[in-house]
């Protein structure tokens, strides 16, 4: 079975972003329309992801993949920020999240519902912990379908 695009990709770029102290949240690889587009997300592990940053890690990417040449066809490579709703991809995601504002669905209701918003107060690989309205809710991890930081109005 061949591997997926996004692993190969996740190979060939996790060193270059270690290289300057960045770190990979998410790789996207769709087809929107006619056009096919590789998405990276990546963020400074202390501080600001910088566009300098953003323009450094796309040169030289695209470099690596034009060497590698893991994609037949062509596409679009995009490298961007994750912004202020960060996704939560993973549990040192959600260990850095813990009493930040967080957005999380769930694949099966908990406690009557699929959506919380609120503050994550905790998290363990085995569930996750969120103050909604004053109210502490339970999550067990498994059943998170998606999670991310969120921007409190």
């Amino acid at each position: 079975m061949s591997r997926k695009v996004t692993e190969i990709v996740e190979e060939l770029a996790a060193p270059l972003l270690a290289e300057d102290g960045l770190e990979l949240v998410d790789i996207e690889f769709k087809k929107e329309g006619k056009n096919r587009f590789l998405r990276l997300f990546v963020d400074r592990i202390e501080g600001r992801v910088s566009l300098e940053d953003i323009s450094r890690v796309s040169e030289r990417l695209s470099q690596e993949l034009d060497r590698v040449d893991p994609i037949s066809g062509a596409y679009i490579l995009e490298v961007s920020s994750p912004g202020a709703e960060r996704p939560l991809k993973r549990e040192r995601d959600f260990e850095r999240a813990v009493g930040k504002h967080v957005h999380i669905k769930t694949y099966e209701p908990v406690e009557g519902r699929k959506t919380f918003e609120g503050t994550l107060k905790d998290f363990t690989p085995e569930r996750l912990t969120v103050e909604v309205d004053g109210k502490e809710v339970i999550i067990p991890y498994p059943l998170v379908a998606k999670a991310r930081l969120a921007i409190l109005f």
